[in-house]
Formats: C-alpha cells, sequence, structure tokens
C-alpha cells in the first residue's frame, strides 16, 4: 500500500517531468521559429538585389516607373570632393510632343553626339543604321535644346556601373511625351547578357518599346538582359570622364524617387548631334 508521502511525491515527480517536456517543447517551436524568421529575411535580401538590378534603368514619363524607381539602387559611398566645374547659366526648357518624330536623318551616313558637360565633354559614335529611330530622336531633341541644362539623375555603383540621364526633370520620371521601338538588341556586344563599358543605351518602362529620352552611360561592363536599345560607344576621352564622375560616389537613395544622384555635379549643358 502506498503511503500518503510516497504519493506526494510521486505527485511531485510528474508534476516536474510535465514541466520539462513543456520546456523542451516551447524550445523546439522557437527554433523553428527563428529558423522560418531567418528564411523570411534571406528571401526579402534577396528579393531586393534582384529588384536593383533589373529595376534600376526604369524610368521615363510613365506612372509605372513610379515603383521601379524606388526600388534599391546604388549603395551611398563616402562623398568625395566635386570633380566637377558649375553648370552654364541658362535653365531647363519643358517641351513635349504628342509622336515620335519624322525620319530626317540619313540612315546610311555616321552621326556623333557630343554632351558638353560640367565634368567634360563626352563624345558618343551613334549606331545610325541599327538605331535609327533611336538616333533620329536624339538628333531631333538635342537640336531643340531638349537636353541642355539637365542634371545626370542616377549613378549606380554595385551590380551595375551606370550613368542615368536624359530627364529634364531629374526625377527618372521625365520624358519627351512620345516613346520609342525597341532597336539592336541582338547587337554583337551584348554578349552573355552583358552591356560592356563604353555602351550608351536606352532606358524604359521595364515593358517593349516605351523607350523615351532617358538614357544611360555603362562606366563598367554591368550585367544586364538586352532589354535596353544599345545605340552608341563612348570614345576613350569621354570614359576617362565618365570615370572620374563614378569614382566620386553616389549619394543616398532619395525617400521620394528612390534615385542615387551622383556626387558629383554632372549637368549636360548642350547636347549635339552631328552628321560625319
Amino acid at each position: 500500500m502506498v503511503s500518503q508521502e510516497q504519493r506526494r511525491r510521486q505527485l511531485a515527480r510528474e508534476k516536474f517531468l510535465r514541466q520539462q517536456q513543456r520546456r523542451t517543447q516551447a524550445r523546439r517551436k522557437a527554433n523553428v521559429r527563428n529558423s522560418v524568421i531567418a528564411s523570411v529575411l534571406g528571401v526579402i535580401v534577396i528579393g531586393s538585389v534582384t529588384l536593383y538590378t533589373t529595376g534600376a534603368l526604369k524610368g521615363d514619363d510613365k506612372k509605372a516607373n513610379a515603383a521601379a524607381d524606388v526600388t534599391p539602387s546604388a549603395t551611398p559611398t563616402s562623398k568625395a570632393p566635386d570633380p566637377c566645374g558649375k553648370p552654364a547659366a541658362g535653365s531647363v526648357e519643358k517641351m513635349s510632343w504628342k509622336k515620335e518624330p519624322a525620319m530626317t536623318i540619313d540612315t546610311s551616313a555616321k552621326y556623333s553626339m557630343k554632351l558638353a558637360t560640367t565634368c567634360g565633354d563626352i563624345d558618343v559614335a551613334l549606331k545610325t543604321a541599327a538605331a535609327p529611330h533611336t538616333v533620329n530622336s536624339f538628333n531631333f531633341l538635342a537640336g531643340k535644346g531638349y537636353f541642355d541644362h539637365t542634371k545626370c539623375h542616377r549613378l549606380t555603383t554595385t551590380g551595375i556601373y551606370v550613368l542615368q540621364c536624359g530627364d529634364p526633370q531629374g526625377t527618372g520620371m521625365g520624358g519627351p511625351g512620345y516613346t520609342l521601338p525597341d532597336e539592336n538588341l541582338k547587337d554583337k556586344s551584348l554578349k552573355g547578357n552583358t552591356y560592356p563599358a563604353g555602351t550608351v543605351a536606352m532606358a524604359n518602362t521595364g515593358q517593349k518599346h516605351t523607350g523615351g529620352s532617358q538614357f544611360f552611360l555603362v562606366y563598367k561592363d554591368s550585367p544586364l538582359p538586352p532589354s535596353y536599345t544599345p545605340f552608341g560607344t563612348v570614345s576613350e576621352a569621354g570614359m576617362k570622364v565618365l570615370q572620374k564622375i563614378a569614382a566620386a560616389g553616389a549619394q543616398a537613395a532619395d525617400p521620394t524617387s528612390g534615385n542615387t544622384a551622383p556626387n558629383a555635379t554632372v549637368v549636360i549643358n548642350k547636347a549635339t548631334v552631328t552628321k560625319s
């Protein structure tokens, strides 16, 4: 027969065992919960990097770009001395057109574009035959003074390496009012989903045939899908100017637009397109 004292000890042992079991179960649940949280955070980080590499070049006069332009962009770098001069006197002219300009260039001729910037001249050999609509548009816009006094609003320094320009608004949301067809997406220079250093290409909204006036200049080989019309190549002297701009680094992302503006004061004082 079990005495009262033995029964009391038995109940105490059972209570202790139940407490230990509950503690073990709680630790297991906590471990599972922490593993799930870590996995979710990992997905978020990977997703952010993916958004950056695919969304950094979206822009140009469409509401859809509002979302694209706030995706993570370049990591801000410590501010270096501004290597560029003061902008020329003048202001940006507000211009807009309802449709793409009529073809006026000679598609069999050679054309070049000069961007006279506060950081130095950037000369670009244009791919007229391969991208006639794009070159014709730049010839038209430059002739109207559309790019004059405009800031290059984005510099990316992580993942892809480009300077983006061509928006009179300076926000990544501006455009000429019309869109251009995609061209030259099978250019021989675009090997292995890479836009090589020196390439000048069109930004777009992420959809087909949505280029406008914004363009980007690649200062270091950049992994990108062949979705952005390559229409020019920067000269050797122009590359030195780009490298100088890149070396000055980028600012923290603007909370409104998501742009990481260059630390250098990059303003296109004058853009001209010339037939050779």
